[in-house]
Protein backbone atom coordinates (compact mmCIF):
# COMPACT_ATOMS: atom_id res chain seq x y z
CA UNK A 1 0.00 0.00 0.00
CA UNK A 2 1.16 3.17 -0.67
CA UNK A 3 2.87 5.71 1.78
CA UNK A 4 1.21 9.04 1.05
CA UNK A 5 3.09 12.07 1.96
CA UNK A 6 1.53 14.33 0.05
CA UNK A 7 -0.77 16.28 2.06
CA UNK A 8 0.35 20.31 1.73
CA UNK A 9 -0.75 19.04 -2.16
CA UNK A 10 -3.98 17.34 -0.90
CA UNK A 11 -5.02 15.36 1.96
CA UNK A 12 -5.89 11.37 1.34
CA UNK A 13 -6.72 9.95 2.94
CA UNK A 14 -10.28 12.08 4.06
CA UNK A 15 -12.44 10.74 7.02
CA UNK A 16 -14.70 8.42 5.95
CA UNK A 17 -17.65 10.89 6.81
CA UNK A 18 -16.72 12.99 3.80
CA UNK A 19 -17.24 10.09 1.37
CA UNK A 20 -20.40 9.37 3.12
CA UNK A 21 -21.88 12.86 2.97
CA UNK A 22 -21.01 13.60 -0.96
CA UNK A 23 -22.75 10.37 -2.15
CA UNK A 24 -25.67 11.53 0.46
CA UNK A 25 -25.84 14.76 -1.14
CA UNK A 26 -25.02 13.32 -4.85
CA UNK A 27 -27.92 10.60 -4.19
CA UNK A 28 -30.54 12.25 -1.68
CA UNK A 29 -30.78 16.13 -2.66
CA UNK A 30 -28.22 16.97 -5.48
CA UNK A 31 -30.62 19.45 -7.27
CA UNK A 32 -29.65 23.12 -7.47
CA UNK A 33 -29.65 25.27 -4.43
CA UNK A 34 -31.22 28.27 -4.74
CA UNK A 35 -32.52 28.90 -8.08
CA UNK A 36 -35.91 26.14 -7.09
CA UNK A 37 -38.51 26.29 -4.40
CA UNK A 38 -38.84 22.02 -4.39
CA UNK A 39 -37.49 20.09 -1.43
CA UNK A 40 -34.27 18.97 -3.07
CA UNK A 41 -33.42 22.28 -3.94
CA UNK A 42 -34.24 23.78 -0.67
CA UNK A 43 -31.97 21.02 1.35
CA UNK A 44 -29.16 21.42 -0.30
CA UNK A 45 -29.58 25.26 0.15
CA UNK A 46 -29.85 24.66 3.70
CA UNK A 47 -26.62 22.46 3.57
CA UNK A 48 -24.95 25.54 2.07
CA UNK A 49 -25.56 27.70 4.96
CA UNK A 50 -25.24 25.54 7.13
CA UNK A 51 -21.30 24.84 6.13
CA UNK A 52 -21.08 28.25 5.57
CA UNK A 53 -22.25 28.61 9.63
CA UNK A 54 -20.01 26.04 10.40
CA UNK A 55 -16.75 28.10 8.64
CA UNK A 56 -17.87 31.21 10.54
CA UNK A 57 -17.65 29.45 14.01
CA UNK A 58 -14.34 27.93 12.98
CA UNK A 59 -12.82 30.49 12.01
CA UNK A 60 -14.14 33.29 14.82
CA UNK A 61 -15.95 35.40 11.92
CA UNK A 62 -19.57 37.13 13.65
CA UNK A 63 -21.31 37.50 9.84
CA UNK A 64 -21.82 34.32 8.22
CA UNK A 65 -22.90 35.68 5.07
CA UNK A 66 -19.43 37.64 4.34
CA UNK A 67 -17.64 34.10 3.82
CA UNK A 68 -17.94 32.98 0.37
CA UNK A 69 -17.60 29.79 -1.11
CA UNK A 70 -14.81 29.79 -3.97
CA UNK A 71 -13.12 26.76 -6.22
CA UNK A 72 -9.88 26.96 -4.15
CA UNK A 73 -8.11 28.85 -2.11
CA UNK A 74 -6.21 30.30 -5.25
CA UNK A 75 -9.64 32.01 -6.46
CA UNK A 76 -9.88 33.29 -3.16
CA UNK A 77 -6.47 34.67 -3.55
CA UNK A 78 -7.26 35.96 -6.70
CA UNK A 79 -10.93 37.85 -5.73
CA UNK A 80 -9.15 39.30 -2.43
CA UNK A 81 -6.16 40.83 -4.37
CA UNK A 82 -7.75 41.97 -7.99
CA UNK A 83 -11.05 43.03 -6.19
CA UNK A 84 -9.11 45.49 -3.76
CA UNK A 85 -6.53 46.82 -4.91
CA UNK A 86 -6.12 49.41 -7.99
CA UNK A 87 -3.75 51.61 -9.99
CA UNK A 88 -1.51 53.46 -7.58
CA UNK A 89 -1.94 51.45 -4.44
CA UNK A 90 0.65 49.68 -2.88
CA UNK A 91 1.12 46.26 -1.32
CA UNK A 92 3.27 44.61 1.14
CA UNK A 93 4.33 40.41 0.69
CA UNK A 94 6.94 38.35 1.54
CA UNK A 95 9.62 35.95 -0.58
CA UNK A 96 7.93 33.06 0.48
CA UNK A 97 4.67 33.08 -1.18
CA UNK A 98 2.97 31.00 -3.62
CA UNK A 99 1.97 31.82 -7.06
CA UNK A 100 -1.61 32.49 -6.62
CA UNK A 101 -0.11 35.02 -4.47
CA UNK A 102 2.88 36.31 -6.47
CA UNK A 103 1.15 35.86 -9.99
CA UNK A 104 -1.76 38.41 -8.78
CA UNK A 105 0.45 40.61 -8.11
CA UNK A 106 3.17 40.66 -10.80
CA UNK A 107 0.21 41.64 -13.06
CA UNK A 108 -1.09 44.51 -11.09
CA UNK A 109 2.48 45.35 -11.20
CA UNK A 110 1.95 45.65 -14.51
CA UNK A 111 -1.22 47.93 -14.22
CA UNK A 112 0.26 50.65 -11.87
CA UNK A 113 -0.10 48.70 -8.13
CA UNK A 114 3.18 49.06 -6.00
CA UNK A 115 4.68 45.95 -4.65
CA UNK A 116 7.05 45.50 -2.04
CA UNK A 117 8.79 42.26 -1.17
CA UNK A 118 9.95 41.52 1.63
CA UNK A 119 12.77 38.64 2.24
CA UNK A 120 11.40 36.19 4.90
CA UNK A 121 13.98 34.10 7.06
CA UNK A 122 13.02 30.29 6.34
CA UNK A 123 13.86 29.79 9.78
CA UNK A 124 11.28 32.49 11.90
CA UNK A 125 9.41 33.99 8.66
CA UNK A 126 8.83 37.31 7.96
CA UNK A 127 10.05 39.62 10.55
CA UNK A 128 6.88 42.27 11.73
CA UNK A 129 9.66 44.93 11.90
CA UNK A 130 9.95 44.74 8.45
CA UNK A 131 6.48 44.63 7.88
CA UNK A 132 6.23 48.04 9.67
CA UNK A 133 9.05 49.81 7.86
CA UNK A 134 7.81 49.01 4.90
CA UNK A 135 4.26 50.66 5.36
CA UNK A 136 3.54 53.84 2.87
CA UNK A 137 0.85 56.44 2.86
CA UNK A 138 -0.53 54.06 -0.16
CA UNK A 139 0.06 50.90 1.49
CA UNK A 140 -3.60 49.36 0.79
CA UNK A 141 -2.54 45.38 1.40
CA UNK A 142 -0.45 43.26 3.39
CA UNK A 143 -0.73 39.76 2.30
CA UNK A 144 1.50 36.74 3.52
CA UNK A 145 0.60 33.08 3.58
CA UNK A 146 0.33 31.84 7.67
CA UNK A 147 2.65 28.67 6.39
CA UNK A 148 4.78 28.45 3.84
CA UNK A 149 4.25 25.11 1.45
CA UNK A 150 7.84 24.78 1.02
CA UNK A 151 9.58 24.69 3.82
CA UNK A 152 6.63 24.93 6.64
CA UNK A 153 7.80 28.13 8.02
CA UNK A 154 5.11 30.23 10.16
CA UNK A 155 4.55 33.63 10.01
CA UNK A 156 3.72 35.42 13.10
CA UNK A 157 0.21 36.29 12.06
CA UNK A 158 -0.98 37.95 14.95
CA UNK A 159 1.87 40.02 15.31
CA UNK A 160 1.77 41.51 11.87
CA UNK A 161 -2.28 41.40 12.26
CA UNK A 162 -2.09 44.52 14.76
CA UNK A 163 0.45 46.02 12.88
CA UNK A 164 -1.80 46.19 9.80
CA UNK A 165 -4.83 47.23 12.34
CA UNK A 166 -2.81 50.12 14.34
CA UNK A 167 -1.75 51.51 10.00
CA UNK A 168 -5.25 50.92 9.10
CA UNK A 169 -4.09 48.81 6.33
CA UNK A 170 -5.73 45.72 5.49
CA UNK A 171 -4.29 42.55 6.09
CA UNK A 172 -5.06 39.34 4.12
CA UNK A 173 -3.88 36.02 5.05
CA UNK A 174 -3.65 32.64 2.98
CA UNK A 175 -4.13 29.81 5.23
CA UNK A 176 -3.72 26.78 2.57
CA UNK A 177 -1.18 25.14 4.91
CA UNK A 178 -2.32 25.58 8.42
CA UNK A 179 -6.18 25.85 8.31
CA UNK A 180 -7.22 23.21 10.07
CA UNK A 181 -4.17 22.13 11.84
CA UNK A 182 -3.61 25.62 13.76
CA UNK A 183 -5.88 27.91 15.09
CA UNK A 184 -6.87 31.05 12.80
CA UNK A 185 -9.30 33.62 14.83
CA UNK A 186 -9.74 36.32 12.36
CA UNK A 187 -10.90 38.63 15.06
CA UNK A 188 -8.20 37.68 17.40
CA UNK A 189 -5.68 37.93 14.64
CA UNK A 190 -7.26 41.54 12.90
CA UNK A 191 -7.97 39.69 9.70
CA UNK A 192 -9.93 41.18 7.01
CA UNK A 193 -9.53 38.63 3.92
CA UNK A 194 -9.17 35.01 4.79
CA UNK A 195 -8.59 32.68 1.61
CA UNK A 196 -8.62 28.98 2.76
CA UNK A 197 -8.89 25.51 0.44
CA UNK A 198 -11.16 22.79 1.90
CA UNK A 199 -8.92 20.19 0.18
CA UNK A 200 -6.31 20.43 2.44
CA UNK A 201 -6.27 20.09 6.24
CA UNK A 202 -9.58 20.84 6.65
CA UNK A 203 -10.43 17.36 4.87
CA UNK A 204 -12.64 18.12 2.26
CA UNK A 205 -12.51 17.26 -1.36
CA UNK A 206 -10.54 19.12 -4.04
CA UNK A 207 -13.10 22.06 -6.20
CA UNK A 208 -13.87 24.31 -2.89
CA UNK A 209 -12.85 26.83 -0.62
CA UNK A 210 -13.38 30.31 0.53
CA UNK A 211 -12.56 33.56 1.71
CA UNK A 212 -13.65 35.62 4.20
CA UNK A 213 -14.74 39.65 2.92
CA UNK A 214 -13.96 41.79 6.37
CA UNK A 215 -16.71 44.24 7.55
CA UNK A 216 -16.80 47.57 5.04
CA UNK A 217 -14.48 45.68 2.24
CA UNK A 218 -16.12 45.76 -0.98
CA UNK A 219 -14.14 43.49 -3.91
CA UNK A 220 -14.98 43.75 -7.69
CA UNK A 221 -15.96 40.40 -8.24
CA UNK A 222 -14.05 38.53 -10.42
CA UNK A 223 -17.14 37.28 -12.37
CA UNK A 224 -20.86 38.22 -12.98
CA UNK A 225 -23.95 35.76 -13.53
CA UNK A 226 -26.78 33.94 -12.25
CA UNK A 227 -26.90 33.76 -8.25
CA UNK A 228 -30.79 32.70 -7.91
CA UNK A 229 -32.48 35.65 -6.99
CA UNK A 230 -32.81 39.22 -8.43
CA UNK A 231 -32.92 37.70 -11.65
CA UNK A 232 -34.24 41.01 -12.61
CA UNK A 233 -31.44 42.72 -12.46
CA UNK A 234 -28.68 43.12 -14.95
CA UNK A 235 -26.49 44.53 -12.78
CA UNK A 236 -24.64 42.12 -10.09
CA UNK A 237 -26.27 41.98 -6.60
CA UNK A 238 -24.84 44.23 -3.63
CA UNK A 239 -25.47 41.62 -1.16
CA UNK A 240 -23.52 39.14 0.42
CA UNK A 241 -22.74 36.24 -0.29
CA UNK A 242 -24.85 36.47 -3.66
CA UNK A 243 -22.68 39.02 -4.70
CA UNK A 244 -19.61 36.70 -5.03
CA UNK A 245 -21.03 33.25 -6.15
CA UNK A 246 -22.36 33.45 -9.11
CA UNK A 247 -23.12 30.37 -10.70
CA UNK A 248 -24.17 26.48 -9.52
CA UNK A 249 -22.09 25.75 -6.74
CA UNK A 250 -20.11 22.65 -6.08
CA UNK A 251 -22.85 21.43 -3.55
CA UNK A 252 -21.54 17.31 -3.07
CA UNK A 253 -18.05 19.72 -2.49
CA UNK A 254 -19.55 21.53 0.17
CA UNK A 255 -21.30 18.69 1.96
CA UNK A 256 -18.00 17.45 1.62
CA UNK A 257 -16.29 19.86 3.50
CA UNK A 258 -19.24 20.45 6.21
CA UNK A 259 -18.19 16.57 7.32
CA UNK A 260 -14.27 17.86 7.49
CA UNK A 261 -15.07 20.41 9.43
CA UNK A 262 -17.10 18.25 11.76
CA UNK A 263 -14.51 15.66 12.27
CA UNK A 264 -11.31 18.45 13.31
CA UNK A 265 -14.31 19.83 15.59
CA UNK A 266 -15.33 16.50 16.95
CA UNK A 267 -11.19 15.35 17.51
CA UNK A 268 -10.18 19.07 18.33
CA UNK A 269 -7.41 21.02 16.69
CA UNK A 270 -4.97 20.47 19.37
CA UNK A 271 -5.42 16.95 19.36
CA UNK A 272 -4.55 16.65 15.83
CA UNK A 273 -1.62 19.65 15.69
CA UNK A 274 -0.21 17.30 18.19
CA UNK A 275 -0.30 14.21 16.40
CA UNK A 276 1.45 16.34 13.56
CA UNK A 277 4.13 17.87 15.72
CA UNK A 278 4.98 14.31 16.83
CA UNK A 279 5.22 13.26 13.16
CA UNK A 280 6.84 15.80 12.24
CA UNK A 281 9.91 15.75 15.00
CA UNK A 282 10.17 11.90 14.54
CA UNK A 283 11.07 12.77 10.57
CA UNK A 284 13.22 15.99 11.25
CA UNK A 285 15.01 13.53 14.25
CA UNK A 286 15.64 10.70 11.82
CA UNK A 287 16.36 13.30 8.71
CA UNK A 288 19.19 14.51 10.68
CA UNK A 289 20.82 11.47 11.41
CA UNK A 290 21.06 10.71 7.51
CA UNK A 291 24.18 11.83 5.69
CA UNK A 292 24.47 14.18 2.81
CA UNK A 293 20.39 15.13 3.85
CA UNK A 294 19.91 19.00 3.60
CA UNK A 295 17.27 20.53 5.46
CA UNK A 296 15.56 23.80 5.06
CA UNK A 297 13.02 25.74 7.59
CA UNK A 298 12.83 25.07 11.02
CA UNK A 299 14.75 22.87 11.99
CA UNK A 300 12.74 20.94 14.57
CA UNK A 301 9.13 20.76 14.99
CA UNK A 302 8.39 24.18 16.28
CA UNK A 303 7.17 27.12 14.42
CA UNK A 304 6.30 25.30 11.27
CA UNK A 305 3.45 23.40 9.61
CA UNK A 306 3.62 19.43 8.53
CA UNK A 307 5.94 20.25 6.04
CA UNK A 308 9.16 19.28 5.57
CA UNK A 309 11.59 20.07 1.99
CA UNK A 310 15.35 18.12 1.83
CA UNK A 311 17.80 17.24 -0.42
CA UNK A 312 20.38 14.84 -1.25
CA UNK A 313 23.75 16.45 -1.68
CA UNK A 314 23.54 17.14 -5.44
CA UNK A 315 21.23 14.53 -6.36
CA UNK A 316 18.29 15.75 -8.38
CA UNK A 317 15.10 16.22 -6.19
CA UNK A 318 13.00 14.79 -9.16
CA UNK A 319 14.97 11.63 -9.52
CA UNK A 320 14.95 10.90 -5.71
CA UNK A 321 11.06 11.18 -5.62
CA UNK A 322 10.76 9.30 -8.44
CA UNK A 323 12.84 6.24 -7.05
CA UNK A 324 10.74 6.93 -3.69
CA UNK A 325 7.73 6.30 -5.33
CA UNK A 326 8.56 3.39 -7.90
CA UNK A 327 11.03 1.59 -5.06
CA UNK A 328 9.60 2.65 -2.10
CA UNK A 329 6.28 3.40 -2.70
CA UNK A 330 6.11 6.72 -1.01
CA UNK A 331 4.09 9.45 -2.51
CA UNK A 332 5.70 12.59 -1.78
CA UNK A 333 6.62 15.82 -4.11
CA UNK A 334 9.73 17.47 -5.74
CA UNK A 335 10.23 20.48 -7.76
CA UNK A 336 9.21 24.46 -7.02
CA UNK A 337 6.00 23.26 -6.04
CA UNK A 338 4.42 26.60 -7.54
CA UNK A 339 6.38 28.82 -5.16
CA UNK A 340 9.53 29.95 -7.14
CA UNK A 341 10.59 32.70 -4.67
CA UNK A 342 10.39 30.82 -1.85
CA UNK A 343 13.02 28.34 -4.09
CA UNK A 344 15.22 31.57 -4.65
CA UNK A 345 15.15 32.50 -1.05
CA UNK A 346 15.85 28.97 0.32
CA UNK A 347 19.01 28.67 -2.73
CA UNK A 348 17.32 25.84 -3.77
CA UNK A 349 15.93 27.53 -7.20
CA UNK A 350 15.90 26.02 -10.14
CA UNK A 351 15.78 22.33 -9.18
CA UNK A 352 13.75 22.68 -6.13
CA UNK A 353 13.67 19.91 -2.98
CA UNK A 354 11.77 16.84 -2.19
CA UNK A 355 8.98 17.49 0.01
CA UNK A 356 7.01 14.96 2.27
CA UNK A 357 4.16 16.65 3.96
CA UNK A 358 2.11 14.43 7.09
CA UNK A 359 -1.26 14.79 7.78
CA UNK A 360 -3.65 13.32 10.80
CA UNK A 361 -4.09 10.36 9.19
CA UNK A 362 -0.43 9.62 9.26
CA UNK A 363 1.75 7.22 11.36
CA UNK A 364 4.63 6.53 13.07
CA UNK A 365 5.17 3.22 10.50
CA UNK A 366 5.02 5.83 7.73
CA UNK A 367 7.40 7.91 9.12
CA UNK A 368 9.84 5.37 9.66
CA UNK A 369 9.53 3.96 6.11
CA UNK A 370 9.88 7.22 4.73
CA UNK A 371 13.42 7.24 6.45
CA UNK A 372 14.48 3.94 5.36
CA UNK A 373 13.97 5.01 1.79
CA UNK A 374 15.61 8.16 1.95
CA UNK A 375 18.58 6.48 3.90
CA UNK A 376 18.60 3.94 1.15
CA UNK A 377 18.78 6.34 -1.38
CA UNK A 378 21.21 8.64 0.14
CA UNK A 379 23.84 5.48 0.53
CA UNK A 380 23.37 5.02 -3.05
CA UNK A 381 23.62 8.16 -4.48
CA UNK A 382 26.91 8.85 -2.05
CA UNK A 383 28.94 5.66 -3.59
Amino acid sequence: MVVYLDNAATTWPKPASVYQSMRDCMENFGANPGRSGHSMAVRAERMIDQTRELLAKFFNISDPSRLVFTLNATEAINLGIKGLLKPGDHVITGSMEHNSVIRPLTLLSDHGVEVTKITVSQADGISPDDVRNAIKKNTKLIVLNHGSNVTGTLNPIGEIGRIAHESEVYFMVDCAQTAGMFSVDVQEMNIDLLAFPGHKGLFGPQGIGGLYIGEGINLVPLKEGGTGGNSEAYYQPEQLPSRYESGTPNTPGIAGLSAGLKFIMNEGIEKIRSKEEGLVDQLLSGLHQIPHIILYGPQTHKNRAAVISFNINNADPSDVSVVMEQIFNIAARSGLHCAPDAHKTIGTFKNGTVRVSLSYFNSPDDVNKCLEAVSAISRELAR
